[in-house]
């Protein structure tokens, strides 16, 4: 394949474009908000995010490269087809529960990241804890579509893979590295203007090469691959329901999705934001579906792509560029190209802020460095920005299964935070006790049910197992969504017990280690403490404790209500009454 200096100026042009766009975008958050407050505006904007910039940014997270190019292939692959595509209806769905259930408890009690309110009820290690498989959605999230894009343009222009992931990650890096939120906010914008445009633009011109047979003649019947609208089988209903759960629940508890609903200006405008970007979502898909269908219809003898298919050659993960280089004029897929280019860099910089937002706050601010200035938490996300996207780089680089280690990290978090996040949210009485058993228990039963693309074998063998063409065995039981459940009751139950246990003197005061349910005012509480404002904290209503006057924030959560329970506390009733 020759190179093309076309596709390479177009993508230069692009990559300059988006990162002055950043770079505007850091010199706006300079301008805004006061001095002491600098970390906040970096990691939810200053909480002024408006409804187009919101809808945008929200929508561009979740349209990213893998989300496009998994569409299409999904689409393509025969046996699977647009039956199996199941991404833009289930994060649609999870961007719509999200708005309904999610949004308003979080945005109104003024939370900054999504671990905000782990650590507010269970305590900074429970935070520490929840903190790994988040990191690793993100990082790995990353990682894997940077990956994605080096293929693509090494597809489309014919420049070495490495030198493309690497451009591309220091633009994102660089941008999100001056800016935060705003400036992830605003590329967004034009991120997702390029994405829509390019991929729209190529469609017409795909579907009218000659190779390429009616879509609409080939949705229903055979002709060179089977009917691209898919099926499912009997047997693989569960696993089809098991995976749309995921999708579908397990979008939500995402620092992603978090970081766009707290930037919001009111709760309100954080469930809007969500519906927006649930219609935005499903516009998105429609193109790269077209694309897989385009894929699927196509006669590749008669291309310059020849003998054998995408899907005989195993390619068929990269059936959107390919279609976009044999299939339409050379400065078109040029625009295709950036499009996809888009796509990537719109999530992997939302991933990369997520990741540094939370390390920052909840990691070293609220559980090592409580007394940190606000100057030092914005240089602590700037180092950290830097290394996890040098880190998501280096692991698009070497790692053979970045793929595998996202879905398995995916899978933690639809497990072990989903249900976390319910208990937080929803369930009064839950402590750190069954925070820890239900995250053992969802963890184990994980790593139990076994990982095909990390080659991993499974313990435990559910009803209707079978072994793929490497000897691991796939599971078709609905295990993940399973695991989720036992989680999520096993906190329940675990929290109830210890709560009975120790407040019937079954079990000594000594025991309670964790301060969870006997020491409900105790050292640990006061740490929680530090979660609030201390203008939002009348210190006599502690007065069972003495409050540490070393741990104050400049600048931590405007929740009023935080503590309001203490004001209805029968036992301070009491003491006031007497």
């Amino acid at each position: 394949m020759a190179f093309h200096a076309e596709g390479l100026v177009a993508i230069v042009v692009f990559y300059l474009a988006i990162l002055a766009v950043g770079i505007w975008a850091a010199w706006k958050t300079k301008n805004t908000g006061s001095e002491g407050d600098r970390s906040e505006a970096i990691i939810v904007g200053g909480r002024d995010i408006g409804l187009l910039v919101g809808g945008f940014t929200m929508t561009a997270t979740w349209v990213g490269g893998g989300y496009i190019n998994g569409t299409a292939e999904a689409v393509y692959v025969p046996g699977y087809g647009l039956a199996w595509a199941q991404a833009p209806i289930g994060y649609s769905l999870s961007l719509v529960l999200g708005g309904l259930f999610f949004a308003k408890p979080m945005r109104s009690k003024g939370y900054v990241t999504m671990l905000d309110p782990f650590q507010q009820l269970y305590g900074k290690r429970m935070g520490g804890l929840l903190f790994i498989p988040a990191l690793m959605g993100e990082m790995f999230w990353a990682a894997a579509i940077f990956s994605a894009l080096g293929a693509t343009i090494s597809v489309i222009i014919d420049i070495n893979v490495n030198i493309s992931v690497i451009i591309s990650a220091l633009i994102a890096t660089l941008y999100t590295l001056v800016g935060g939120l705003y400036s992830v906010a605003y590329t967004d914008v034009v991120q997702l203007f390029c994405i829509f445009l390019g991929l729209w633009i190529s469609v017409p011109f795909a579907m009218s090469h000659p190779a390429v047979t009616d879509i609409g003649f080939t949705a229903v019947r055979q002709v060179h691959q089977a009917p691209w609208l898919g099926s499912i089988n009997s047997l693989d209903v569960y696993t089809w329901l098991d995976n749309f759960l995921l999708l579908t629940l397990g979008g939500i508890p995402w620092q992603a999705y978090f970081q766009r609903v707290l930037s919001s200006s009111s709760a309100t405008y954080a469930q809007v934001l969500s519906f927006l970007a649930a219609f935005g979502c499903l516009v998105m898909a429609l193109p790269a579906v077209l694309i897989g269908a385009i894929g699927a219809s196509t006669a590749w003898n008669e291309t310059d792509y020849g003998f054998p298919d995408p899907m005989t050659k195993k390619e068929a993960d990269m059936i959107l560029p390919i279609v976009l280089q044999y299939l339409c004029p050379v400065y078109i897929s040029f625009f295709g190209l950036g499009a996809v280019s888009a796509a990537v860099m719109s999530s992997a910089d939302s991933s990369i802020l997520s990741a540094s937002s939370m390390f920052a706050r909840n990691i070293y601010q609220l559980s090592f460095r409580q007394n940190a200035s606000d100057r030092e938490i914005v240089w602590v996300m700037r180092i950290t920005v830097f290394l996890f996207g040098a880190s998501a780089t280096a692991m698009a680089l070497l790692a053979s299964s970045v793929y595998g280690l996202w879905y398995l990290s995916s899978d933690l978090v639809y497990i072990i935070i989903f249900p976390q996040l319910l208990c937080v949210l929803f369930i009064k009485g839950t402590n750190t006790y069954g925070a820890i058993a239900g995250y053992l228990f969802g963890l184990v039963l994980r790593i139990t049910g076994g990982e095909p693309y990390l080659y991993l074998q499974p313990l435990i063998y559910y009803p209707g197992c079978y072994p793929d063409e490497n000897n691991i065995y796939i599971q078709r039981f609905p295990f993940k969504t399973l695991a989720m459940l036992t989680s999520f009751f096993t906190n329940i139950i675990v929290s109830y017990l210890a709560k009975y246990l120790f407040e019937s003197g079954t079990l000594p005061p000594k025991l309670d280690f964790l301060d969870a349910v006997v020491a409900r005012y105790s050292r640990e509480h006061m740490d929680k403490a530090t979660l609030v404002k201390s203008d939002n904290i009348v210190l006599n209503e502690l007065a069972p404790v003495n409050p540490r006057h070393s741990l104050t924030l400049s600048s931590t959560f405007t929740n009023k209500e935080a503590f309001n329970y203490v004001d209805s506390s029968p036992e301070l009733s009491n003491t006031e009454d007497d």
